[in-house]
């Protein structure tokens, strides 16, 4: 099995794109001329959402089924390591990417993501919250559902997205399927995904934090996450909120793009052996 995905760009760079909750690959056409002259870019329509299949299992299982998905992908497409960008539920995907086949992802960044919930009774509550969405999804439809989810507080810079750049992207939320996305709030949600945090210290990728700084919940997680990170940046976007590469798309730009284009090494790579043993 397979997922719907796009590709653009021609720079050297290969970047897999992984869209938040009722995204698709389209969630990044508004940057392509942005980044296009940087990397060369797959953009994938993550299970359950856009023209991609929902996978065999759900919960946990159907998560782990959607790392292996993506690193046959990549590795179909690029045959080798690619750094990857994730936006909210994106980055979540793309931290477990990156903790579990550390060979597959050479730099990382992650956009008001998360590494879950540490508290086994929490993991509870949300899939329960979880669950009752995905019924609520399959009861009254997607258009309602959508209506619903844009009043979400976290959501709230979206409300100041120019047209026609917001009707856009309501159209496409409402032309997602409900049982592709029931399928990824049981499978791709907070309360499913493992937790990540103990992970953080072992990360060999070089990480990018990005946040908006109107959102303080995340930009207070990504405080957190980059004192356990080894080689890590952090920005937060002043004025803005939960959905940068929405809301200041071309600030948003020139962050990746710096950060996946700066050369970097280890220091003591840089001595020859003799030269180190002389120092000490």
């Amino acid at each position: 099995m397979t997922l719907h995905f796009e590709r653009f760009g021609d720079g050297p760079r290969p970047v897999l794109l992984l869209h938040g909750f009722m995204g698709s690959a389209a969630a990044w056409t508004h940057v392509q001329a942005l980044l296009s002259p940087a990397v060369t870019a797959l953009a994938v329509d993550l299970p359950g959402h856009g023209r991609s299949p929902v996978l065999p299992a759900e919960g946990r299982e159907g998560f782990e089924q959607t790392l292996e998905v993506l690193d046959a992908l990549v590795e179909q497409i690029f045959g080798g390591p690619v750094d990857v960008v994730g936006y909210s539920q994106g980055a979540r995907v793309a931290l477990a990417l990156a903790a579990q086949r550390p060979e597959r992802v050479r730099r990382l960044v992650l956009e008001s993501g998360s590494p879950g919930l540490h508290a086994r009774k929490l993991r509870s509550l949300r899939r329960a919250e979880d669950e009752a969405r995905a019924q609520t999804l399959l009861l009254k439809g997607v258009t309602t559902f959508v209506r619903g989810w844009e009043q979400h507080p976290v959501l709230a810079g979206l409300t100041r997205l120019p047209d026609p750049l917001r009707s856009e992207l309501r159209t496409r939320r409402e032309a997602q399927s409900a049982e592709g996305l029931a399928w990824a709030l049981r499978s791709l949600g907070v309360g499913v995904q493992p937790d990540l945090w103990p992970a953080l210290p072992h990360l060999r990728a070089p990480t990018l934090l990005l946040t908006g700084s109107d959102d303080v919940k995340y930009t207070e997680l990504a405080r957190r996450m980059a004192a356990e990170i080894p080689t890590v940046w952090r920005h937060a976007f002043a004025g803005v909120g939960h959905a940068p590469h929405l809301e200041v798309p071309a600030a948003w730009a020139q962050e990746v793009i710096g950060f996946l284009s700066t050369p970097w090494y280890h220091v003591v790579d840089a001595y020859p052996v003799d030269a180190r043993g002389a120092s000490d």
